[in-house]
C-alpha cells in the first residue's frame, strides 16, 4: 500500500523515522508531508510545504490522489490546508489513520479528540506512549523506534573513568522535570560528588546525538512514561534515567517480550530518588557500563527498527 503520513510538524522527528524504516521493511511506501519547522533541530524531511517548488506540489497532489492511507499525526486532519491542497478534498476510498502524540490540546482534553473521532466514526486509532492509552483506551499503542544500526545511535567509545556525565537533552524544560534535576544535581555537587552534566538544548537534532553519545548516562524525565530520549540513550549504550509508572512499565514489557524486572530503564520517580539513582551509577562506573551494555541488548533484541516498524504495518494491513 502507498502511505501519506500528514503533520503539522514532524513530532520529534518520528514521523520521518517511520517513513524510513518502513521503506526499508518495503511491505508498504510511506511518505511524510509537514507544514511547519518547530525548534531548531533539523530532523530530515520529506515534503515540507514551504519547500515545494512546482514539482513538488504535483508529487503531492499526486501522493493525496493515490495513496491508500491518510495518516494524520498529532492534531493535524483532513481540514489542515497543504499548499493548496487540501486533505479533505481526497478522502474517498482512502483509510484514514489518527496518530496521538500527546500534544497538549490532546493530554488537557482528550475527550473533545474522542467524541470528534466518534461522530466522524474514525476508528483507526493510535497513540505513542502507553499513558496515553488512559485518555484513549479504544487505540492501539505504537511504540516509537530508533534506527539502532546507524552510526549516531550506536554506542562510542568512551572512557569509563569518573567523573559521571550525565546528559539531559529537554525539548520543553516544563514537561522534562528540568528543574528537580538540576536543583538535584546542584545538591550532589555540593556533597562532592564527581558528577557532570552536558545540558544539551535547542541545537540540531544530529549533534544532540553526537553529545549524547559521550555520556555515561541520560535523564529523560519523571512524567510517568518514557520519551524519544530514553530510546536515543537505550540504543547508543547508556545508562537511561526515567520515571516510568506501573502502567507503563508493564506495557512495555509486554510488547519487549520480557518480565518487567528485565526493563533496561534505571527507575527514578522523584528528587529522592533520583538523587539515589545517580549517586549508585557516579559511586561505581562499572555498573552504570554494565547497564548500558544491557540498554544496547535490549534496543537490538527488543525494540528494533524493524520490529517496531513491522508492528506499524500490521497495523495497516488489517485497515
Amino acid at each position: 500500500m502507498k502511505i501519506l503520513m500528514i503533520a503539522v510538524n514532524d513530532p520529534a522527528g518520528t514521523g520521518i523515522g517511520f517513513c524510513r524504516a518502513v521503506n526499508r521493511l518495503d511491505r508498504h511506501k510511506s511518505r511524510i508531508v509537514t507544514l511547519e519547522t518547530r525548534y531548531t533541530h533539523s530532523w530530515p524531511k520529506d515534503l515540507h510545504v514551504p519547500d515545494l517548488d512546482g514539482a513538488g506540489l504535483s508529487e503531492l497532489e499526486d501522493l493525496l490522489k493515490t495513496s491508500d492511507v491518510l495518516h494524520f499525526h498529532m492534531t493535524a486532519d483532513e481540514h489542515l490546508r497543504l499548499g493548496p491542497f487540501l486533505p479533505a478534498d481526497y478522502l474517498a476510498g482512502k483509510a484514514i489513520v489518527h496518530h496521538e502524540h500527546g500534544h497538549h490540546d490532546f493530554r488537557s482534553n482528550p475527550e473533545a479528540f474522542r467524541e470528534k473521532y466518534r461522530r466522524l466514526g474514525r476508528k483507526n486509532l493510535l497513540v505513542s506512549t502507553p499513558d496515553l492509552k488512559r485518555m484513549m483506551p479504544e487505540a492501539r499503542w505504537q511504540p516509537n523506534l530508533v534506527h539502532q544500526d546507524e552510526e549516531p545511535l550506536r554506542p562510542a567509545e568512551r572512557q569509563w573513568t569518573g567523573p559521571l556525565r550525565l546528559a539531559h537533552s529537554p525539548t520543553r524544560k516544563d514537561l522534562k522535570n528540568t528543574d528537580e534535576l538540576l536543583a538535584v544535581v546542584g545538591a550532589l555537587r555540593g556533597e562532592g560528588l564527581g558528577l557532570e552534566l552536558d545540558f544539551i538544548d535547542n541545537v540540531p537534532h544530529a549533534e544532540c546525538l553526537a553529545r549524547k553519545r559521550t555520556n555515561h548516562a541520560l535523564f529523560d524525565h519523571m512524567q510517568g512514561y518514557y520519551g524519544v530520549s530514553s530510546l536515543e540513550g537505550l540504543s547508543q549504550g547508556l545508562a537511561v534515567i526515567a520515571g516510568l509508572d506501573a502502567w507503563n512499565l508493564a506495557h512495555v514489557a509486554e510488547f519487549a517480550g520480557v518480565a518487567g524486572a528485565d526493563l533496561p530503564w534505571v527507575l527514578a520517580h522523584d528528587s529522592d530518588s533520583l538523587a539515589r539513582s545517580l549517586r549508585v551509577l557516579a559511586g561505581d562506573l562499572e555498573r552504570c557500563r554494565a547497564v548500558g551494555q544491557a540498554s544496547r541488548r535490549f534496543v537490538e533484541e527488543c525494540w528494533s527498527e524493524a520490529k517496531v516498524a513491522g508492528h506499524l504495518c500490521d497495523f495497516w494491513d488489517a485497515l
